[in-house]
């Protein structure tokens, strides 16, 4: 979950007391991580947290950045910092395997080894995402980061975790991966938040890292999509937080090496403005439409086609062969009565150079144009 409920990560571009919009808007203020890590500390220092994008090793400048930042928000400040830099032993941490499935293994309990993955790499409270997601980058890059998040074993954010989820359930075709992102307010301030939502043999679940234990993996269990979505808003309800908007993507395809970036929201629900019923009836459409994978990415290259009511989307038959090309003779209206002159094997050849050459010009000025089999009978008399 991007944000907390505490005054050290409270928004700086939050709505005020009247109830007012600063310049930048509190949507832009709080998807600093959702907008792939673009964001650099604040003159005020009032930032959700900042991201890592130099890579590993990671620079001075990022590992200075990250200190001073838990220097700041944590509640025995330089003293905790200095108790961990300055120690002369510290214990090498665990590296978790990568859970690997087996044939014997059901859906459920592939989805639970993965989700206890994740637990035992923790969730990242050092105010520096590790991992730098970009949102509009190729699914084949992301994957890439997501096998780097392996080998480092590192504390992941949700963002990086709905990564990491769709890498290790690559291969399961009978699973369906698609995000589902949260917009929540508490306390005048703005809070997102993401799960990579799961469907498999009619149920739904999903899988995720959150600060909250009930915000982030769900059992398979759900019968609809809007049972789960109605579910996260019910956890929500416990921390005093109010769902403002849910953003609901496409199924995300399982070819690790796709350029086809993940669509993140195909459909966008205002959920403090509909009723219970008509978000429940937005959701079962839109989840029927997943299941039928009539929905199309905005972002292909290719418009998607429309399907119009008794009208086929397949393409149309081509020809089996191509037409035949006409002489420079052949291109007048007359070219079929001389083709059939000249394959009339009764016919002398004297009188075919006739015909060619003195009846069918005259038609032609006339505006005249038999039938080739009367201009045979005509030769013949």
């Amino acid at each position: 979950m991007t944000g907390s409920t505490s005054s050290a990560h409270h928004c700086p571009h939050a709505k005020s007391g009247k109830g007012m919009r600063s310049r930048s808007t509190h949507v832009r203020s709080v998807c600093l991580a959702n907008n792939g890590g673009s964001e650099e500390e604040d003159k005020e220092g009032g930032v959700l947290f900042h991201v890592n994008k130099s890579g590993f090793p990671i620079d001075t400048h990022t590992w200075e950045r990250m200190w001073m930042h838990v220097a700041k928000v944590h509640p025995k400040g330089g003293e905790m910092v200095g108790s961990i830099r300055n120690a002369v032993f510290l214990a090498k941490p665990s590296v978790p395997p990568v859970p690997n499935y087996r044939v014997s293994m059901s859906i459920p309990e592939w989805l639970h080894a993965i989700q206890n993955y994740m637990k035992t790499l923790q969730y990242n409270h050092t105010g520096t995402q590790f991992f730098e997601i970009r949102k509009t980058r190729p699914l084949s890059g992301l994957m890439e980061t997501a096998k780097e998040m392996t080998r480092e074993s590192l504390p992941i954010k949700c963002l990086e975790a709905v990564i990491l989820g769709i890498y290790l359930t690559n291969g399961q075709p009978s699973i369906e991966r698609f995000p589902i992102s949260f917009k929540t307010q508490f306390s005048g301030n703005y809070f997102h938040h993401v799960v990579l939502g799961i469907y498999c043999n009619g149920r739904y679940g999903s899988l995720g890292m959150s600060r909250r234990s009930d915000l982030m993996d769900k059992p398979l269990t759900f019968r609809t999509l809007s049972d789960l979505i109605f579910d996260f808003e019910d956890s929500y309800k416990k921390y005093l937080h109010t769902v403002k908007k849910v953003k609901i993507g496409l199924y995300v395809p399982h070819e690790p090496h796709s350029f086809q970036p993940i669509e993140w929201k195909q459909l966008v629900l205002n959920v403090t403005k509909m009723m219970r019923s008509d978000l429940r009836k937005e959701l079962e459409k839109y989840a029927r439409d997943l299941r039928m994978k009539i929905l199309k990415p905005t972002s292909a290259h290719s418009p998607p086609l429309e399907r119009s009511r008794g009208k086929s989307l397949s393409p149309r038959r081509r020809q089996s062969s191509p037409p035949r090309r006409l002489g420079r003779r052949d291109k007048s209206k007359s070219g079929p009565c001389l083709a059939l002159l000249k394959t009339e094997a009764s016919m002398p050849a004297s009188l075919v150079c006739y015909l060619s050459q003195k009846l069918l010009p005259v038609i032609e000025d006339n505006g005249l144009f038999p039938h080739p089999k009367s201009l045979l009978n005509l030769a013949r008399v």
